[in-house]
């Protein structure tokens, strides 16, 4: 199989049309049907069911386009990868980030990233759940990391690369700071703080409802400071992940009765000409074994 019968297969499930699957891949209607057959000869079935008005991809076409197009990309990814390493050259890459998520987690990825491209250009994006897919339907950011999204539609790629816990976040002088296992009843009649723009507040909050605890009247804090300052003064508890502002005022205590898990997910606009920068961050994020990392 070669990436020329891929990239041609891959066209002609976009036009469904031989004539303008050619014109697009700049090659002869006979030549692009020739590597057709020769790829269908090699999988041994029909991808394109040929019709007069309207043809369609097969059973077996439908189940081969995804990997085809997998495959393919991956094939870019690395002949970039291969060129950006002789080359420096420039590489704006623009990411939108879950205020909640720390970035560090990636630092391994990006650093890679960094040797490849040294001239990358990285635009990072503080976003709220709401905003999130937004910013990737206007193309203010490639790719976006973040947890689950409000929002879902047909061109929005995902792909779950790690999950995390949450915990509860004290005060160490808060009488909850001396026990390991918080259970979930003695929240009741706690004053929450919660980080705007997290995409797990309602989830959070709906959770605690469902055992008698109220958090609908919580602190709304935006910047990372300001929620750090309110926890170290102890004027309020919160449940948040790893990534939340630790100091050695502050504890984290797991809470019997209460699982709270957030799957970090990568997120990208399907069928959307990715930057060769944007394709290798994708495709070692989502290559990295994510179960040997530490919260």
């Amino acid at each position: 199989m070669e990436m020329q019968q891929v990239r041609y297969f891959i066209t002609l499930a976009k036009t469904l049309n031989f004539t303008r699957a050619a014109e697009e891949c700049n090659v002869s209607q006979p030549s692009l049907t020739r590597a057709i057959r020769l790829l269908e000869a090699e999988l041994g079935g029909e991808l394109l069911r040929r019709e007069r008005r309207q043809s369609h991809l097969t059973d077996l076409g439908l189940r081969m386009l995804p990997l085809m197009q997998q495959c393919y990309e991956a094939a870019l990814a690395a002949k970039t990868l291969a060129t950006a390493i002789k080359k420096n050259q420039i590489a704006p890459l623009s990411i939108a980030v879950s205020p909640t998520i720390n970035i560090s987690l990636f630092m391994p990825q990006l650093n890679e990233l960094s040797r490849a491209y040294p001239g990358v250009q990285l635009k990072i994006k503080r976003s709220g759940a709401d905003e999130m897919g937004q910013i990737l339907k206007d193309g203010e950011a490639e790719i976006a990391i973040a947890g689950p999204l409000p929002e879902t539609w047909e061109r929005l790629d995902q792909w779950p690369i790690r999950e995390e816990p949450f915990d509860l976040i004290v005060n160490r002088d808060h009488p909850l700071a001396k026990k390991d296992h918080v259970p979930v009843a003695e929240l009741k009649g706690e004053r929450f703080l919660r980080r705007t723009g997290c995409e797990m507040s309602s989830v959070v909050t709906h959770a605690l409802a469902a055992h008698g605890v109220h958090a609908d009247d919580a602190h709304e804090v935006e910047s990372e400071q300001d929620f750090q300052a309110l926890l170290e003064a102890n004027f309020g508890v919160a449940i948040g992940p790893p990534a939340t502002p630790s100091s050695d005022k502050l504890m984290r205590r797991m809470i019997d009765g209460l699982a709270i898990k957030r799957n970090i997910t990568l997120y990208g606009i399907a069928g959307r000409k990715r930057s060769p920068a944007a394709a290798t961050l994708l495709n070692l994020l989502r290559a990295t074994d994510w179960s040997r990392t530490i919260n």
